[in-house]
């Protein structure tokens, strides 16, 4: 009998075993914004380990900063706006790629002033000549900011940009570093909500097209290559993930769950989580591809990137239609939310 309990307990640990030498780590550079809830509830809830996954968080202050550590596979996949050094490392022939969306319209981004503007700086005309804080160089406040200026006549070479981490804007706002800033929640949540800036204008207002797509989940294409079901099953997690924080946005019956993973994960204070507005995304990591394009043909334009690539370069679709196909069509559990976005 000794034996037979034996051989049974060794014969079911096998496949345990099995699974725990399976397991693969991926490491993921972060910029802490609530739609990184889906990554952090993968986490919470054990959707990355119960597909064979562990994953090592490394924050960043930009994802602009991150495109060397992706592209020598330090990091695997980088969560962030995208930027001009996205394009330039496709010029270099460097394997990366943007695998699904990370954010989308409304993204409830700011350009904010600096409370001793406030009687010198009244429209987007009034920048002219006046220190914006952007928080990396050529990333999509760049974008944001030119474009914002071009509705009045302005360019980039009409206002000074300084290059301020996203964290510090609010103190630079504050002691008068720079007259402006372009920022996004929930930093900007932070730095308005302490009066350390007051808001001019969501770029979103008079930026076109919109949705923008602007945001992402960039991963290094060798690395997707040689470990193509790993990445599949880390995407899938991560789209479960993306439907909570979407149901979560539309003020679901888990609204209350995902702000404590927010929290838990200092993305930001449960007051200013539950009293601004959350940045939307798509629910599978679909991209408007027209935005992305748009992007990139304002880089070009502005001598930040030169090399312009097609689309299907740019974005690979294969995990946001596989979801789509996996999980089937994204249904509102709280029917009654007009909410634009995350749907």
């Amino acid at each position: 009998m000794k034996r037979l309990n034996l051989f049974l307990c060794l014969f079911f640990a096998v496949p345990s075993l099995a699974m725990a030498q399976q397991r693969t780590t991926i490491t993921v550079g972060i910029v802490p914004t609530q739609p990184g809830a889906a990554t952090y509830i993968g986490i919470e809830k054990g959707y990355f380990r119960d597909a064979g996954i562990d994953v090592e968080l490394q924050t960043l202050d930009s994802a602009s900063n991150a495109m060397a550590l992706l592209a020598g596979n330090r990091m695997q996949v980088v969560e962030g706006g995208f930027a001009a050094g996205y394009w330039n490392a496709l010029g270099q022939g460097l394997p990366v790629t943007m695998a699904m969306e990370r954010s989308s319209t409304p993204l409830h981004h700011s350009i904010m002033i600096s409370p001793a503007m406030k009687d010198k700086i009244k429209t987007i005309a009034d920048l002219k000549g006046h220190s914006i804080a952007e928080p990396g160089p050529g990333a999509i406040p760049f974008y944001e900011l030119g474009k914002t200026l071009e509705t009045v006549g302005l360019t980039l070479k009409d206002v000074e940009t300084k290059i301020i981490p996203f964290p510090q804007m609010g103190v630079a706002l504050q002691n008068g570093a720079v007259d402006a800033a372009i920022s996004v929640p929930p930093f900007s949540d932070v730095a308005l909500a302490a009066g350390l800036g007051i808001n001019l204008i969501d770029p979103e207002d008079v930026i076109r097209p919109v949705p923008m797509s602007v945001i992402a989940y960039m991963a290094n294409t060798d690395w997707i290559k040689q470990n193509h079901d790993v990445a599949r099953r880390y995407f899938m997690a991560i789209v479960k993930g993306a439907r909570e924080y979407c149901q979560a946005y539309h003020g679901g019956p888990n609204r209350a769950e995902v702000i404590d993973v927010l929290v838990k994960n200092k993305v930001s204070d449960r007051k200013l989580l539950e009293s601004a507005p959350w940045p939307a995304r798509d629910p599978n990591g679909r991209f408007n591809v027209t935005s992305v394009i748009d992007v990139q043909e304002w880089f070009f334009k502005e001598g930040m990137i030169k090399q312009k690539f097609p689309a299907e370069r740019l974005i690979d679709t294969s995990f946001a239609d596989e979801a789509a196909k996996e999980f089937g069509p994204f249904e509102l559990i709280n029917k009654s939310s007009t909410l634009a976005g995350c749907r």
